[in-house]
């Protein structure tokens, strides 16, 4: 397994689980929606979650929860670019952009985003071409269906299974395009055409997938998986949450995509202190 991961210009040390804090700029997101769809609140917020510890932020212009309606390319570039040029401006951060139009894969690129993240797993036309010329980190998350249908009826023989072999037909056509597996990361997608059954089967069994040697990323943050075992409300999920990141830690995951990065950042602390004695 790698130890650093280049992304464009940066150097992501993964000899111990980072965090990756989530910033949607929309108006519709599933947990925070609407909170940060203006440039200088979205700035506010990713200055404090840099400061708590995030390694990296991750700007969404385009809500996937189930059910959400889509945006136009215009609109997603209008909420994703001003926000990615000022946070590698005047912080020099680490963005990741969350999105699956390769147009907007290749101006964040060229603003400096040093990641680019796809749950669709780069499958959409001109969506590898879009990327392969540069230096950027791809992430490529496995999604059963499409958002608006996948938690419908999310049926596997063998959800393990199915999500690696999908993980090895991407992985092929990435190096088919001259991307090697050291630009890589793999998004086992909780709650992405999964049911709870699967998310926790994906979750105990999570370093099934360190056998590709790619860095697996995991996001549960606030995920309706939570809810189901919970009983609670997306707000109330924040125990949950840290819980299932320190899971996936501890099986594996290099980075934890969350909502609430100071509380996941002293859990991480606590465990890796206790790792080292």
């Amino acid at each position: 397994m790698i130890s650093t991961l280049r992304c464009g210009k940066y150097q992501l040390d993964l000899t111990a689980p980072v965090v990756m804090g989530v910033l949607n700029v929309t108006p519709d997101s599933f947990s925070d929606g609407g909170q940060f769809n203006r440039v200088d609140k979205a700035l506010a917020h990713a200055r404090q979650m840099l400061m708590d510890g995030a390694k990296i932020v991750d700007v969404g212009g385009e809500s996937t929860r189930p059910g959400a309606a889509a945006v136009s390319l215009q609109e997603e570039m209008d909420r994703v670019c001003p926000v990615v040029e000022a946070l590698v401006a005047e912080h020099n951060a680490l963005v990741s952009v969350d999105t699956s139009s390769p147009k907007l894969m290749a101006e964040a690129v060229r603003l400096g985003a040093g990641i680019v993240n796809d749950v669709r797993a780069f499958q959409r036309e001109g969506a590898i071409e879009a990327v392969a010329g540069s230096d950027a980190a791809l992430c490529m998350m496995h999604m059963q269906g499409q958002p608006v249908f996948m938690q419908q009826a999310p049926l596997y023989e063998n959800v393990i299974e199915e999500v690696g072999a999908f993980f090895e037909m991407r992985i092929r056509a990435m190096w088919q395009a001259g991307i090697p597996s050291s630009r890589l990361i793999l998004d086992p997608g909780f709650g992405f055409g999964k049911s709870l059954g699967h998310n926790l089967t994906i979750l105990r069994q999570l370093a099934d997938f360190l056998k590709f040697n790619v860095p697996v990323l995991a996001g549960l943050s606030r995920k309706s998986m939570l809810g189901l075992i919970l009983d609670k409300p997306v707000e109330e999920r924040l125990i949950g949450s840290v819980s299932a990141a320190l899971l996936a830690a501890q099986n594996g995951a290099k980075i934890l995509r969350v909502h609430d990065v100071a509380e996941t950042m002293d859990a991480l602390k606590v465990w890796q202190a206790v790792l080292d004695r």
